[in-house]
């Protein structure tokens, strides 16, 4: 489940996950990575060929000052006997013809050699930016199909156990943002680490003392991020885990707004959303507060870099060991060195967030799924829906058996009722049917097959299950019944919905078959949308039908109807009916009465009230006071 902020894993083995998730674009990635070469190649070498225009201007102003006529080495000599000795050893480092003022034709050319080189740079920039968004973009639309593919491979067991709303965060919230993360941060990363290396080696090439001085604040901004990053990560693991949780407790409180409202429970609903977002305020402002630290001690060791790099280089021109265009350019090197380390820095922020992100939709892509389909699956002979259960035993939980030495044989045709106080796993019996769960011994057989042998596909599609809270969709009345046989003709679909009763009301409908519904029927009641879905169920034709308290939200005129209808179609197939309802099982041809995952009685109903049992029991308690 969402992990918690003592459970927050290393950066790095999670950082590497999510690289190589690249791995599909090798190429894109590989163009994308000559690109942003090629623009921080051309970039780095720019400022040197601006320097060589400030020693143009400054060559052409001082040798304007000197004496005409005269060559640099007499200028030189002439200098030194009037005790200008330190203004001669830089005269005498600097290519000056005296008399000569500054040639502002090779100053125009070097210039326009930059033009074209930062051109060449934004150019190749252009090209990797838009490599680098469609290969993000892909690569979070299929991993967003992956955890689609995920969801749909999960046991049961994981979505009782899963918070609806943490795991709808995972799926979207926590997506986008890894999405946003990896386009604001790959493009950036790529681009600092090469101009980091760029800009070393052109530093390096003008002066090592200068470049020495540069890299004396590495060490230090690098062990300040690492420290800030540490603490920073478990804060962003927190932050997203209470964003699961805050979008759970709104998931809830909105589905179930009219009974929140009907027991007047509003203040303790806002008083749990306050707690868990003050929860979610608390991580997110730490984490902020925190990994926003890096940038600014970044930007110190910067600028103390930056003054060391001044005061250094003065003294090398005056004394004629560098040029001025050389420091000049070796100045715009440094800014240009701390710029990346402080945009990775900066970037280390959403780095942690999305790096957060990306584990929580991991742990999603790791839960163990359901056991595979068999190799080699069988499938029945027959169509006919004949159930054995022999000897099952199963249980939620290895400590807490709750099925045991289960055996019951299911005849088609058959109306087999489930009965039983709550919790006597009378679901987790239909449940086995469908293999939303597996045994954990004995058989279920299927018309003579075993159903640990087939595929779940094969064995879902003979079953039609309608459960007691209806399922719609946005659309249309007509396209929720047809969910059920997507390659049904319309004279299949409304026939369903006539032997379901669905076209009673229907008719009254202005827009009929054609009114839109939302995923919550609105515009139908309850019992309406009930029917719905048993027309949908009628329309698969299964073999096997289940129904768990599928007739609780209808009338009891309706309820008549719908037991009219299914009495037709259970012909020659076999129909499960959870019930607590005892009148609509009267009818059942077996009555199965299970307390503890035990079956202690079964029977008809005449049979079941003669033995005055268990059935007996619950019988009475549901009529007998009624009739009193």
């Amino acid at each position: 489940m969402a992990p918690s902020m003592e459970k927050a894993r290393s950066f790095g083995p999670s950082l590497k996950r999510l690289v190589g998730q690249l791995r599909y674009y090798r190429i894109r990635m590989i163009v994308v990575v000559v690109a942003m070469v090629g623009s921080v190649v051309l970039t780095s070498i720019a400022p040197r060929i601006l320097g060589h225009a400030t020693d143009l201007l400054f060559s052409g102003v001082i040798g304007g000052k000197l004496p005409a006529g005269l060559t640099k080495e007499q200028a030189v000599e002439g200098m030194r006997a009037h005790g200008q000795g330190k203004f001669a050893d830089m005269v005498a480092a600097m290519d000056v013809t005296p008399g000569q003022g500054v040639d502002f034709h090779a100053v125009g050319n070097v210039l326009l050699t930059v033009l074209i080189l930062y051109l060449g740079a934004a150019l190749c920039g252009w090209l990797g930016a838009y490599l680098l968004n469609i290969i993000v973009v892909g690569t979070i639309t299929r991993l967003r199909g992956e955890v689609e593919e995920k969801v749909h491979r999960l046991p049961l067991s994981y979505y009782d156990s899963a918070a609806r709303g943490d795991l709808l965060s995972r799926v979207t919230n926590d997506l986008d943002n890894l999405s946003q993360s990896m386009q604001q941060t790959i493009s950036q990363l790529l681009n600092s680490v090469l101009m980091v290396i760029a800009i070393l080696i052109m530093m390096f090439t003008i002066s090592p003392l200068l470049s020495g001085i540069a890299l004396a604040t590495v060490p230090l901004a690098i062990v300040a991020t690492a420290l800030i990053a540490s603490k920073s990560k478990p804060q962003f693991i927190g932050q997203w885990a209470s964003t699961g949780k805050v979008n759970a407790q709104i998931e809830e409180a909105f589905t179930g707004h009219e009974l929140v409202k009907a027991f007047g429970r509003r203040g303790e609903v806002e008083r749990v959303f306050d707690e868990e977002n003050q929860k979610l305020y608390e991580s997110s402002w730490r984490a902020q507060f925190i990994s926003g630290m890096i940038m600014p001690a970044i930007m110190f060791l910067g600028n103390l870099n930056y003054v060391a790099v001044a005061v250094v280089g003065g003294l090398r021109v005056a004394s004629g060991q560098l040029s001025l265009g050389e420091v000049q350019a070796f100045i715009q090197y440094s800014r240009q060195f701390t710029q990346p380390l402080t945009q990775i820095g900066s970037m280390f922020n959403q780095m942690q967030s999305g790096v957060a992100s990306a584990e929580r939709i991991f742990d999603v892509l790791d839960e163990p799924e359901e056991t595979p389909d068999p190799a080699d699956p069988i499938t029945p002979d027959s169509d006919h829906g004949r159930i054995v259960f022999d000897d099952v035993d199963f249980s939620y939980r290895p400590d807490k058996p709750l099925i045991e030495d289960l055996s019951l044989t299911a005849e088609p045709g058959q109306m087999v009722a489930i009965v039983g106080p709550t919790g006597a796993g009378k679901t987790t019996l239909v449940n086995l049917i469908m293999r939303f769960y597996d045994v954990d011994s004995g058989t279920i057989t299927v018309d003579g097959a075993d159903s640990m042998k087939m595929t779940r596909a094969d064995l879902r599609e003979r079953t039609g299950m309608v459960l007691q809270d209806s399922w719609l969709f946005g659309g249309t009345i007509y396209d929720n019944i047809a969910y059920g046989d997507p390659d049904a003709s319309r004279e299949q679909v409304l026939e369903a919905a006539r032997i379901s009763r669905v076209d009673d009301f229907v008719r009254s409908l202005p827009d009929g078959y054609d009114t839109v519904i939302d995923d919550e029927g609105g515009g139908v009641s309850a019992g309406e949308r009930q029917l719905i879905t048993i027309a949908r169920a009628f329309l698969a034709q299964p073999t096997i039908l289940i129904l768990d308290e599928a007739t609780s939200s209808v009338d009891t005129r309706t309820e008549l109807l719908i037991g009219q209808a299914m009495a037709a179609l259970r012909s020659d197939r076999t129909s499960f009916v959870i019930a607590h309802r005892l009148s609509t099982i009267r009818n059942a041809d077996l009555i199965l009465v299970m307390e503890n995952g035990h079956i202690v009685e079964q029977g008809t109903h005449d049979q079941l009230l003669e033995a005055k049992g268990a059935y007996y029991e619950l019988y009475n308690s549901q009529f007998a006071a009624a009739i009193e």
